[in-house]
């Protein structure tokens, strides 16, 4: 994968059903204002958030224990020109076993530096890092300030994650 894309991973001392799980179920960790299904191959479902944010997903890899993969059909910012520019990107969330844990690698293919949006953008997929628990191995792979996640507007949902996988 191309490291401009935002990519964050984590490991957590769960199965990887129970991350698997987690990921499959962004209402307990990303947003109630979720409509459609996310836990099934082909599924589509639209995600809001207050005025800032719409868009609408389809999941095109389902690998259970493994791999999700959500297509970006469709989006709408409120706070940039180009208030499409995550259209056609792709939201990938990766599964391993690693022995003593499980990774979760969380990659948002399309999201790079020339976007507009970007830094908003993965600030805010800041989130998908999860508090973590003690003893647990976090890694970060970006490109850009790493400390730029940590600023993220979404701490209570990185709470909500890591409550949902920790």
């Amino acid at each position: 994968m191309n490291s401009q894309h935002y990519t964050a991973s984590f490991s957590v001392a769960q199965s990887p059903a129970a991350v698997f799980a987690a990921v499959t179920n962004p209402r307990a960790w990303w947003s109630e204002e979720i409509k459609g299904p996310t836990d099934r191959l082909g599924a589509e479902f639209n995600y809001h958030y207050q005025d800032i944010h719409r868009a609408r997903f389809r999941i095109t890899e389902f690998v259970p224990n493994t791999k999700v993969v959500w297509h970006v059909l469709a989006n709408e910012f409120n706070f940039v020109k180009d208030k499409t520019e995550w259209t056609g990107t792709d939201v990938v969330f990766e599964i391993a076993d690693r022995g003593d844990g499980t990774e979760l690698r969380f990659t948002h293919l399309g999201l790079t530096p020339t976007y507009e949006c970007y830094d908003v953008c993965s600030d805010a997929w800041g989130h998908v890092r999860a508090r973590q628990p003690p003893g647990s191995d976090f890694k970060r792979q970006r490109d850009a300030e790493p400390d730029r996640r940590e600023r993220a507007g979404g701490d209570q949902h990185q709470a909500r994650l890591g409550q949902r996988v920790g």
